[in-house]
């Protein structure tokens, strides 16, 4: 359910953001501003990140194989991290050279269009707004009592974050293009659209820095969340098994966890009952978290320390 309603965000953010980036392009030459021109580069990186958390989706999908024998569910971080790396350098320095070309050649912003600049920043907010409204409509089916901050700080599918970093980057973006494309009409001193593309170029490298660095925790390999663990942990002590020694997890993907333990078998126990033992736990672990699909048991005595 977490990746269909991450899918159902990013195409709402991708059909949002194409016609956005045409709007602004055209508005760019038109106008020739840098804020238009910094956001209109912007739109383009969204939509393309969009298009790379589809495709890491739908690679994340294919079965296992020898080469890969857990699968390839990390696909959908790796794609998330590039997204980070394209926001950093086409969206955020970009906007920031553009801004530094700017403030060296100042120009207003004038001529019978120099209301077509407000105008599709006006309809840009509008679109970018029900964008938002549909990734923060999905993430509150997820993320339960937790804070936003919590959710992203937290979540392992990787792709609702994502949107969800982009469509409120894109409605700050935009308001702070509002503002440079504003003044600079009613001052008419281009500085204040190159202060404009500058701040919208240090919202995007701040943005794709928290996406590299949840990112990088996600491929480096986390475990999973509290509850599941407790779940697992609650769920192996049974008939045959009365405690764990020690337990480990890792997501192989969002959709699928490794779970390997040593659990407690009494002593003198024969060979059938403890693989009994242990599949009847495999399968209860399995009833109480769907998603730990690879599970390791290793049977031992618990031993008194010292």
């Amino acid at each position: 359910m977490a990746h269909e309603g991450g899918t159902r965000a990013i195409v709402a953010a991708l059909a949002a953001n194409i016609g956005i980036a045409v709007t602004k392009f055209v508005a760019f030459l038109l106008t020739q501003s840098s804020s238009m021109l910094a956001e209109a580069v912007h739109s383009v990186a969204d939509s393309g990140n969009q298009l790379l958390l589809l495709l890491g989706g739908r690679r994340a999908k294919r079965a296992p194989d020898a080469e890969h024998p857990f699968g390839y569910g990390r696909e959908r971080y790796m794609y998330a991290f590039i997204v980070s790396i394209v926001l950093f350098s086409l969206g955020g320095l970009f906007a920031l050279y553009e801004a530094w070309h700017k403030w060296q050649d100042p120009h207003p912003i004038e001529g019978r269009w120099w209301w077509v600049p407000l105008a599709v920043l006006g309809v840009a907010i509008v679109l970018e707004g029900l964008s938002f409204r549909t990734a923060m409509g999905e993430t509150n089916k997820l993320r339960g009592d937790r804070s936003l901050v919590q959710y992203v700080r937290g979540a392992k599918e990787p792709e609702l974050p994502v949107v969800l970093l982009e469509d409120s980057g894109a409605l700050v973006g935009l308001v702070l293009a509002l503002f440079g494309v504003g003044l600079t009409l009613i001052t008419h001193d281009g500085r204040w659209d190159a202060l404009g593309s500058a701040s919208i170029g240090l919202l995007l490298v701040a943005i794709a820095v928290v996406l590299a660095i949840e990112t990088t925790s996600l491929l480096v390999g986390e475990s999973a969340t509290a509850e599941h663990v407790d779940a697992i942990r609650g769920a192996l002590v049974g008939p045959g098994v009365p405690s764990v020694i020690h337990l480990r997890t890792l997501h192989l993907g969002p959709d699928e966890l490794l779970v390997a333990a040593k659990i407690e078998v009494p002593a003198a126990t024969s060979a059938a009952d403890v693989a009994s033992a242990i599949d009847a736990a495999e399968q209860r672990v399995r009833a109480a978290v769907p998603i730990a699909h690879v599970i390791y048991l290793e049977p031992d005595l618990r031993r008194a320390v010292g």
